[in-house]
């Protein structure tokens, strides 16, 4: 199946309550610092919503609640990679995106055959301390070159107006958080962002 191309990234519950009425697609739950017993609650009820409204949940890190939840999709980043079990993932029949931010990363995600592959951040991002700073539109360009046909994610300082850009330099996929999350009026934003990747 093909993947819509705005990600909205939320670390709550609540806010798939606001954006899948709205009308988003996919979604991924970044849980962090939460008692394990909160954070299968809130996939629980996040995996309730997204079937009630056709979307795609993408669980972040918790890769044995995704598999006891039966989840559909997983999302892991390179320090995840180490501990997490990559056969048990494979075994229940998740779909596993991974980020990248060097090739080193790179090659190493596209060994584990992913669903897709997250490149970021491609503009400079505030939502956590990074040792990269901005990897640029080119390098967006370079890893589709790489990829080809896998699903290419864009993530970091993308905003609504900056998504053009990356979509032309081959991001398949924009993924959004704070650009949602800080603003005044977060569902406002959300119809913004739907409308402006609708093809």
């Amino acid at each position: 199946m093909s993947l819509h191309p705005f990600y909205p990234v939320f670390d709550d519950v609540a806010w798939l309550r606001r954006a899948l009425p709205l009308g988003v697609k996919l979604v991924q739950l970044r849980i962090k610092d939460q008692p394990l017993d909160v954070v299968r609650a809130q996939l629980i009820e996040g995996k309730a919503l997204c079937d009630e409204h056709g979307a795609v949940l993408v669980v972040n890190d918790y890769w044995q609640l995704a598999i006891e939840l039966g989840c559909d999709w997983l999302h892991l980043g390179q320090e995840d990679l180490d501990v997490a079990d990559i056969d048990a993932i494979q075994a229940a029949g998740l779909k596993l995106g991974i980020s990248t931010h060097d090739r080193a990363e790179l090659d190493r995600a596209l060994a584990l055959d992913p669903s897709y592959i997250a490149l970021g951040p491609v503009y400079p991002t505030i939502l956590k301390k990074m040792k990269w700073h901005q990897q640029g539109l080119e390098k967006v360009t370079e890893w589709k070159g790489i990829i080809g046909d896998l699903p290419l994610v864009a993530i970091g300082g993308m905003s609504v107006e900056r998504a053009v850009g990356a979509f032309d330099a081959g991001a398949d996929i924009v993924a959004a958080v704070t650009d949602i999350t800080l603003k005044d009026d977060p569902e406002t934003r959300v119809s913004e962002w739907l409308q402006a990747v609708k093809k």
